[in-house]
């Protein structure tokens, strides 16, 4: 059972980028929720899609709210956080994690997380 983050990278503010968390082990139809952690502050939740059966409690933060967006390719078992609009301080590191109850929805017990992908938005 595995999570794996990846897409981040370098790119100048206004840009957008396409993050991936695939999973192994099992599907991603369970709530997932995607987190960030900038340099020197505590992590925080991003954004959260529910699993299929419940669409009502997907999410995403005021703070990113019209730029962040969630979505879910059964078929590639695989959640995206597609970011555009790109600030500055959306520069951190961002992780996603699983909720693997049945029915699982926003926000999660997250038990199973991915290793991080960086994301650096340049002004």
């Amino acid at each position: 059972v595995q999570l794996q983050a990846s897409g981040g990278g370098l790119v100048q503010a206004g840009g957008s980028l396409r993050l991936s968390c695939a999973a192994s082990g099992f599907t991603v139809d369970y709530a997932i929720g995607w987190f960030r952690q900038a340099p020197e502050k505590e992590r925080e939740g991003v954004a959260c899609i529910s699993s299929t059966n419940d669409d009502s409690s997907s999410y995403v933060v005021d703070s990113v709210k019209g730029r962040f967006t969630t979505s879910r390719d059964n078929a590639k078992n695989t959640v995206y956080l597609r970011m555009s609009n790109l600030r500055p301080e959306d520069t951190a590191v961002y992780y996603c994690a699983v909720d693997r109850s049945p029915g699982s929805t926003c926000p999660g017990r997250y038990r199973t997380w991915g290793q991080g992908t960086l994301v650096t938005v340049s002004s």
